[in-house]
């Protein structure tokens, strides 16, 4: 029995993931310090030609995630008082969610000082570089800003970005290697730097940068640290990146998918079946991950 559940789990994970035809959008607002900013405003309109929004804002740590997004243009907005409005385009992909760059919002003081209003209007021209796949353009742009800021972690970042989508990840590498030495806890840059080591076959290296760093205990650092582990087949180390996940942020769905999962994987499908009913009360946002939960669920229930 243990052999054909494991078998459906996999014929599911593989339907969910043709079947998707949604893509998502994850991203970080800071203030001008570049401290996560709770309440942003985030308007997200689909530039197709079609009439189609969503309306979502930030959490304590400045983040926020939307799925359900049409592949295509978009536009992002994002408002909050005492705040200058910043917008900016970003491409949505199929499947999973897309990094928008980090966004640093200018608050009205700040933008009275000297080139403020210039740097922002200066970083969101080369986002929308990077959007268009002028990777060279944004990479130039990237440039400039760090000449003039070279403390603008979210600079070198995007740079690293561009250089990433043009596979230099030798480059790449040591353009977010400098964003992390100029802000220890970007969490976003070790998760793209953990990639482009694993992209290159160097997953203990993924391990190591994921498991390093300022923000070690920060559960987005956590669950991409127990992502880098199932790809490594270290299935009980990612199993406890996890739980630790779990301790820290309780309301973590996908890290309830995972441990889930793991858990069928050991046999222990009560634990499994209790974990993917929590999973779902949660209100997962993965679409695909959602229809595998309630496949699995609904298979392990007839047992």
């Amino acid at each position: 029995m243990k052999r054909i559940l494991m078998a459906f789990a996999a014929l599911l994970i593989s339907a969910s993931m043709a079947s998707a035809q949604t893509g998502g959008v994850r991203g970080k607002i800071l203030d001008d310090a570049g401290k996560p900013l709770e309440g942003v405003a985030v308007k997200m309109e689909f530039q197709g030609g079609m009439n189609l929004a969503f309306d979502t804002k930030t959490n304590k740590k400045g983040e926020f995630m939307q799925i359900g997004l049409r592949p295509g243009n978009w536009k992002f907005t994002f408002t909050k008082e005492g705040f200058q409005v910043f917008a900016a385009p970003m491409r949505i992909t199929l499947g999973e969610a897309t990094v928008l760059p980090d966004t640093k919002l200018v608050s009205g003081k700040a933008a009275a000082a000297a080139g403020a209003e210039d740097i922002q209007k200066t970083f969101a021209e080369a986002v929308a570089k990077l959007q268009a796949q002028d990777f060279d353009g944004a990479i130039a742009a990237f440039d400039a800003m760090i000449v003039k800021n070279p403390s603008l972690a979210e600079a070198h970042y995007n740079k690293g970005f561009a250089q990433y989508q043009k596979k230099e990840y030798e480059a790449a590498e040591a353009t977010l290697k400098r964003a992390l030495e100029v802000r220890a806890d970007y969490s976003d840059a070790r998760v793209l730097l953990s990639n482009i080591y694993s992209s290159q076959g160097q997953k203990e290296k993924a391990i190591e940068v994921m498991q390093s760093g300022a923000s070690a205990n920060d559960p987005k650092q956590l669950f991409n640290l127990g992502l880098a582990l199932l790809n490594s087949g270290k299935t009980q180390e990612a199993a406890e990146a996890f739980l630790k996940v779990e301790a820290a942020e309780p309301t973590n769905a996908e890290a309830q998918y995972y441990l889930a999962t793991g858990a069928l994987s050991s046999g222990r499908t009560e634990e499994c079946v209790t974990r993917l009913e929590k999973y779902l009360s949660l209100g997962p946002k993965n679409d695909q991950n959602k229809a595998t939960a309630e496949g699995l669920l609904a298979a392990l229930k007839k047992k």
